[in-house]
């Protein structure tokens, strides 16, 4: 089965043709991220206007790498939610228009469960079901995946993600947007114990997260340096940043695991490219002998080709959308 699928939540114009769930025939992306570097950040309407001024040429695109025509395809998918609610709309309505000219079923998709099917596409031998950690921009997750279109959140963000929590401290150390990446790459000359910073608990809920006070702390650090005319050393501060944000995500997660009795492990999200994440989940994987499975870093970041993937199992469900479809800025994973 070849389904076309859109992707357009935030920053970026994605589309691709994933066949039978696991294979990629194309996938193209036109990234807005050296304009909303400007801003400092996303800004909503500027990305909603290039959509509509991408979308076109980037799924005639994505066809033309598959050689392949509308009339070969056997559905069309959308990311319909959550994300930001004008560039959504984007994608919906491109996809609606398609569905109706073309006559294919049109298969509506959580964001949050595509960048979980990436891994689908990196390990064709993964299946549910499994533990999975989604840090994806303003998501932080402990997810128990027990089928394809059957999820249940474990534990979640009671507040800032850890992506949030990476771009604004990375902003206040003067980094430029995306500011999480920048700190990843700098955190890698630091030394992860040079400052003391706090791993915060939710009372009551240990799998759950908060990474508000986390980020409170490294920025009064910085602005207490900056007013006494002291220096910090930067790649010290990001190594120590990003140690304690990772430490509160593996410590939740393999504590929800071993609670669960799960022994397979996934990342998924935009922030499962971190480097310093990726190792602890390797070794703390190995220490307890679970399988752990991470997508490709291709994958990672927003793309059309893990829509496609999680679309074959929702197709697969009998989970189709008509005309009515509409885009939906914030909707649970575990929804049904």
């Amino acid at each position: 089965m070849k389904i076309l699928s859109i992707e357009s939540s935030c920053d970026e114009t994605a589309a691709a043709i994933v066949e039978d769930g696991r294979k990629v025939l194309s996938s193209v992306i036109a990234s807005q991220v050296e304009e909303h570097r400007l801003y400092g950040g996303v800004v909503p309407e500027i990305a909603s206007r290039r959509h509509a001024e991408s979308i076109t040429g980037v799924v005639n695109e994505a066809l033309s790498q598959a050689w392949l025509s509308l009339a070969d395809i056997d559905a069309i998918a959308v990311t319909f939610a959550p994300g930001l609610i004008g560039a959504l709309l984007v994608g919906v309505n491109f996809a609606k228009g398609l569905s109706l000219a073309t006559g294919k079923p049109l298969i509506p998709v959580h964001h949050l469960r595509s960048h979980i099917a990436a891994n689908y596409i990196t390990h064709p031998e993964l299946k549910p079901p499994f533990l999975c950690l989604v840090v994806s921009g303003g998501h932080s997750h402990i997810v128990m995946v027990e089928d394809y279109t059957r999820m249940r959140v474990i534990g979640a963000t009671r507040d800032d993600a850890a992506g949030e929590a990476f771009d604004k401290a990375a902003r206040t150390m003067g980094m430029p947007y995306p500011g999480g990446i920048e700190l990843d790459r700098i955190a890698e000359e630091g030394d992860d114990s040079a400052y003391t910073l706090p791993r915060p608990t939710v009372a009551g809920s240990p799998y759950d997260f908060s990474f508000s006070g986390l980020k409170t702390a490294v920025i009064n650090l910085i602005h207490n340096a900056q007013q006494k005319g002291e220096s910090l050393c930067k790649e010290d501060l990001c190594a120590s940043f990003r140690r304690a944000v990772v430490a509160c995500l593996t410590e939740n997660l393999f504590k929800a695991a071993e609670d669960l009795g799960v022994r397979t492990i996934v990342a998924a999200g935009g922030d499962s490219a971190n480097r310093l994440l990726r190792r602890e989940l390797e070794k703390g994987c190995k220490e307890r002998g679970y399988s752990l499975y991470v997508p490709d870093l291709s994958l990672c970041g927003d793309n059309a080709a893990m829509v496609g993937s999680q679309a074959f199992y929702e197709f697969e469900k009998g989970n189709l959308a008509g005309s009515d479809l509409n885009a939906v800025a914030t909707l649970p994973i575990d929804y049904q």
